[in-house]
This record gives C-alpha cells, sequence and structure tokens, in this order.
C-alpha cells in the first residue's frame, strides 16, 4: 500500500481509539502502521531532513488535526484518548474523517486560521490537504537548495580557470583538507604536470598528500575514462595512491565505472555533487534568511 497523507490516517486512528481506552501514543503509531500494512522501509523512510519518519510525522500530525477538532484528548504526556466527541462522529460511520469533515467544530476552525493550513501552497506539493507543514516546508527548502545548486554550477562553468582552482582550494579546505589557505595555495593551482594541476595535504600535520585534477569544463564537456587512465598514471608517477578529480561538468558511464587495479583510490566529484558540496561549506553562496522551527521541550514540564 502506499505511503497514506495525515488526513487518510485519521479515521483509522479513532479506530483505534474507539475502545474508550487510554493508548500510549507510540503504540498507536505501531498499530497504524500494521493497519496500513506498511513495510519496514517504509515505516522508516524519512522526510529530507532525516530527522524523522514520514510516517511518524504524518500520524502526529493526524493527532494534532483530531485534538484540536475536539476528538482527542491528551490524558497525559504521551497517551490518548478519544472524547464523547469522537465517539460520535464514530456512531455516524463516517466513509472517511479529514478536514472537511473537522470544519464544522468552531474551535478547528480557529486552529487552522491560525496556522493557515487551510490554503493551498500553490501546487508546490500537492496542498497542505496532503502534505504536512513539515512535509511543504522540507519541499520549499529543497526546491530553493536545487535552484541554488543550477545558478552556481553555470556560475562555475563562466568562470576563469584560475579562480576555478581557487575555488576548488577554497573547498577543500573548508572540507578539512590542506591545513590553510595560505598552505594549500602554495600546493594547488600550479601548471599541470602529467595530468596533476595540484597537491594538497590530507590532514593540517599533512602527514599524507593528495593529487588533485581539476577540469573546469562547460555542460555537455563530458571527462571520459581515458581522462582517468592519464590521472592516475600520472599518480603512480610521482608514487601517489589518493587523488580527487573534480569537474564543472559530468563523468560519462565507463568513466564512473572504472577502478583502479592498483591501490590507487580516486574520488571523482561532477558537477552537481561540487554546487552541492559549495553549498553545504557555504563556499560562494550566504544566508538569506534564518527560521528557528521549534518544538515543545517535555522534559521541562516533567514535574518528577
Amino acid at each position: 500500500m502506499a505511503m497514506p497523507d495525515f488526513q487518510s490516517i485519521m479515521l483509522p486512528f479513532m479506530n483505534i481509539a474507539a475502545d474508550k481506552q487510554t493508548h500510549v501514543y507510540k503504540d498507536v503509531v505501531t498499530g497504524l502502521a500494521a493497519w496500513f500494512k506498511l513495510t519496514g522501509e517504509e515505516e522508516k523512510e524519512l522526510l529530507p531532513s532525516g530527522k524523522q519518519p514520514v510516517f511518524e510525522n504524518r500520524a502526529g500530525w493526524a493527532k494534532t488535526h483530531l485534538k484540536k477538532a475536539g476528538l482527542l484528548r491528551y490524558p497525559q504526556r504521551g497517551y490518548i484518548q478519544i472524547t464523547e466527541r469522537g465517539l460520535s462522529i464514530l456512531e455516524q460511520k463516517p466513509e472517511k474523517i479529514d478536514m472537511k469533515l473537522l470544519k464544522q467544530f468552531d474551535e478547528y476552525n480557529e486552529f487552522t486560521k491560525i496556522t493557515n493550513l487551510d490554503k493551498n501552497d500553490g501546487g508546490m506539493a500537492g496542498g497542505t490537504e496532503i502534505h504536512t507543514p513539515e512535509e511543504l516546508m522540507e519541499s520549499a527548502f529543497q526546491n530553493i537548495k536545487r535552484t541554488l545548486a543550477d545558478e552556481i554550477l553555470e556560475k562555475v562553468r563562466s568562470i576563469a580557470p584560475s579562480f576555478f582552482e581557487k575555488l576548488v582550494v577554497d573547498l577543500l579546505v573548508k572540507m578539512g583538507y590542506g591545513g590553510s589557505i595560505k598552505d594549500a595555495g602554495k600546493a594547488v593551482g600550479k601548471a599541470s604536470d602529467e595530468g596533476i594541476d595540484g597537491t594538497i595535504k590530507e590532514d593540517k600535520l599533512g602527514l599524507d598528500v593528495i593529487y588533485i585534477q581539476a577540469k573546469r569544463w562547460k555542460d555537455g564537456n563530458v571527462v571520459g575514462r581515458p581522462e582517468l587512465h592519464k590521472f592516475v598514471g600520472a599518480l603512480a608517477g610521482q608514487g601517489a595512491k589518493k587523488g580527487i578529480f573534480i569537474t564543472a561538468s559530468s563523468f560519462s558511464k565507463e568513466a564512473l565505472e572504472y577502478t583502479p587495479k592498483n591501490e590507487t583510490k580516486i574520488i571523482l566529484i561532477d558537477g552537481i555533487q561540487l554546487s552541492e558540496l559549495m553549498i553545504e561549506y557555504n563556499i560562494g553562496v550566504s544566508n538569506q534568511q534564518t527560521y528557528e522551527i521549534k518544538k515543545i521541550d517535555n522534559d521541562y514540564f516533567d514535574e518528577e
């Protein structure tokens, strides 16, 4: 079965609570997963942030909507229980419980008014009637990030080769290689020597050296397997075992499948990965706006 949206979870949620007993919320989520016959993989599927399972998030919002409509109550922390209103709704044997049904209750309308949950998101992610606020926010964030990555890549492909080498230095140092910008700059950016554009320390102490090949090629100018053969040969000539091949374009399928037969280890970074790393390590980008997402600190309210 496909992953249910949070509204589809509401009726099964109420059915589990229909026995009037107090239920541990985590047990309810487990029961709902069984109700929908979710596989282990589906239960573990995470939001884009990687911080919470999608199903758990949707079940949580189903619980919130039902509580705001007065169909559930929280008798104590981590527990839920059906209310008389909830029982009355179930006695009507509805085919489904959704936002439309819940809007008959004034307190629920006040909740949706405050949180703006009854407005469509303009098609960004299918509308708030399907997706939870976290999903909408993360979808918007991912869209912004993808757009930014495309803009970065277009910019990188237009800069001078010398600036591209500087960019590579800045990125690798931010990632923890090379010690300092000053130290790294002495090594990277030298004239190409037999297929090697430069070297950089693997750590701040310089216990090992990584050799670098940087190709600021435009989109469509694919790096093929022969270029990697040349790079590996250059590494062998230096007695080196580690190399990074960075390009603003992409690698051919043959290049990606290539594995040197000796002990040489090479890492390939294409344009897409390069732009993502630049975003992650704040190279060529700056913060425009920061939003803090907060949640209740239950430990603070623990009176025990």
